[in-house]
């Protein structure tokens, strides 16, 4: 499923996230290992990890902070590649507690050449 990531569980404060997709193209791209921080606050023009109201874990850009339908707080979150995969524009804002880390780095691959 695009956008889709796997994800390591938030029982410690770092994890790893696989993103799967080209929702995030060009400066993630589908395979890339993530190192997310469970938990931190989003702040606008942040990576995130965030579950949608179906359960589908995704890489997203928080764009800014909105009031979901029932008025509590929550995020905006688009794909850099707006041609790929599903985000705000299709699911609305998604509330706060659904954003569940910070994306720090990406830690594999270390490089990547330009062809």
């Amino acid at each position: 499923m695009r956008g889709q990531v796997e994800s390591g569980s938030p029982v410690l404060p770092w994890g790893v996230a696989i993103v799967r997709g080209r929702s995030m193209e060009p400066g993630l791209r589908d395979g890339d290992r993530l190192l997310v921080r469970w938990g931190a606050a989003a702040r606008p023009g942040d990576r995130v990890l965030a579950r949608f109201p179906d359960g589908t874990l995704a890489v997203k850009r928080a764009v800014e902070r909105r009031e979901t339908r029932t008025g509590a707080t929550g995020w905006w979150l688009l794909s850099d590649n707006p041609a790929e995969g599903v985000d705000s524009r299709h699911r609305g804002v998604i509330a706060e507690a659904d954003v569940l880390a910070r994306v720090s780095a990406r830690i594999w691959p270390w490089s990547r050449r330009r062809r």
